[in-house]
């Protein structure tokens, strides 16, 4: 199949530090044309992939500092416009940004939501019927009755990438966007109350700035409660790989968490609010604890050699797998051409 990879211009595929989204276009890209797939990846001129780079801008707009941005996304449906004839289909992932054009674009369009959905976003997807959106979760669907989601797929993370460790540090993890909605402040409040060592991790992005620095900042005594700055690859992995546990109280319906199967993929557990798609990552009481409250994690941390970390690592292997995800997509893509070709002849 001739495949367009449509990825969100801010961060770079795959993504020097914080961006999940990134992460899994840059294996989805890959995998693709490993299975003999011709695939172009619309990004920015600083990422890298095994697809045809369609360069849209020289640089990443996170760290562009530029006036008009949104500017740049103009540029990039330009752009997929004048060559929209050399795709069999279009797969976007920056959802409401290309719905608009979709009326212009003649190949079938798979569009995966990543972001939480809101009331606005769910006025828009009801509007495109000629869109096949992509739900990350069971619980993600669930909320969006009357949008076009033909399929669930779950995010798979190539497992190699992720090794394995029996015997973790004495620290927790929490590892992240740095901003109130993930719940830094909830994890440091469950390590200062258990008594634990929490190591955090994370970009600070502009418009949490004054977050971290007036709400964050005084908490981290440089000791107990540690901040490493932001990760790449290799630093984030050894986090993972080295932390008893993985805290993550995130306040918002998350939608997948993709953080979460990584540090499961390495063998750590993984401490979650109960919340979103968490009861869909994670295996209460075999792979981590969904809990309510701090005081509920705080409980679940006296209890975490319970779990087998073996576990957490065959449950990703079991469902979370890069291949499983692939596969997925790949059936997916068949369905939708097959679909648009029976209504062309229709037509």
């Amino acid at each position: 199949m001739r495949i367009a990879q449509i990825a969100p211009p801010w961060i770079s595929v795959p993504p020097r530090t914080y961006g999940g989204t990134e992460l899994v276009i840059s294996w989805l890209c890959d995998e693709l044309v490993k299975r003999g797939h011709k695939v172009w990846l619309f990004s920015t001129g600083d990422s890298k992939t095994k697809a045809k780079l369609v360069p849209v801008w020289p640089s990443s707009l996170w760290g562009a500092n530029l006036r008009n941005p949104h500017a740049v996304f103009s540029l990039m449906y330009h752009k997929l416009l004048e060559m929209q004839n050399e795709f069999d289909i279009i797969h976007d992932h920056c959802e409401w940004y290309t719905l608009p054009f979709s009326k212009f674009l003649k190949p079938p369009i798979v569009t995966t939501l990543h972001h939480p959905l809101t009331e606005e976003t769910i006025t828009l997807y009801k509007k495109f019927k000629n869109v096949s959106f992509v739900a990350i979760s069971k619980n993600q669907r669930k909320q969006a009755p009357g949008v076009n989601i033909v399929k669930t797929i779950y995010h798979g993370v190539p497992l190699e990438k992720y090794p394995f460790n029996e015997k973790p540090q004495n620290y927790l993890l929490w590892l992240s966007r740095i901003g109130p909605d993930k719940g830094i402040a909830e994890a440091i409040d469950i390590a200062k109350i258990s008594g634990e060592k929490l190591i955090i991790s994370g970009p600070i992005l502009p418009q949490y700035a004054d977050y971290f620095e007036f709400r964050i900042k005084p908490l981290i005594d440089g000791k107990k409660i540690q901040f490493v700055g932001a990760s790449d690859f290799p630093k984030k992995v050894e986090l993972f790989r080295n932390a008893k546990a993985f805290l993550f109280p995130v306040k918002r319906p998350e939608p997948f968490g993709l953080v979460v199967i990584e540090a499961m993929a390495c063998g750590t557990p993984v401490i979650a609010f109960n919340r979103g798609s968490m009861p869909e990552l994670i295996k209460d009481g075999e792979t981590g604890f969904l809990v309510d409250s701090i005081e509920g994690a705080v409980s679940a941390i006296k209890k975490i050699e319970t779990i087998k970390r073996e576990n957490c690592r065959k449950w990703v292997k079991e469902n979370f797998g890069l291949k499983k995800m692939v596969n997925r997509y790949e059936k997916l893509y068949k369905k939708v051409l097959k679909n648009n070709s029976l209504i062309n002849k229709k037509l």
